[in-house]
């Protein structure tokens, strides 16, 4: 796994056993598109002591959280081959579009030009 990776992977890694079940949960299922209450529910929490837990311990939001989380699936998604569409849906996207966006937000480049390069770098 390329360092920038890890470094993400690393980022995303909460230290606080509530948000740790969160992020099980949505590790295991990143198109998982339930609302900050509903999955709450599930790791022990509600949304408002998640949203402090967040904001206190990683620095963002549960929001910005969950979409880094689904980038850096969507890295390892694309690494392995896939295209811009099948990862946006296996990543929570509603559409492509959305996807490309964020994606370019985030790592500064669109996923084709990233892939492109990817595979670039592996065939030098």
């Amino acid at each position: 796994m390329p360092a920038a990776t890890r470094r993400t992977s690393q980022r995303l890694q909460p230290r606080d056993d509530r948000l740790r079940a969160l992020a099980r949960l949505l590790y295991e299922q990143p198109a998982d598109n339930s609302p900050l209450a509903e999955l709450g529910q599930a790791a022990g929490a509600s949304a408002r002591s998640l949203s402090r837990l967040f904001r206190n311990g990683l620095g963002m939001t549960f929001y910005e959280w969950r979409t880094q989380l689904r980038i850096y699936h969507a890295l390892v998604l694309l690494a392995d081959g896939h295209d811009a569409t099948y990862v946006a849906h296996a990543c929570g996207w509603a559409n492509p579009s959305s996807f490309i966006a964020a994606f370019t937000s985030i790592i500064g480049t669109t996923p084709g030009r990233h892939r492109s390069s990817q595979q670039d770098r592996t065939n030098s």
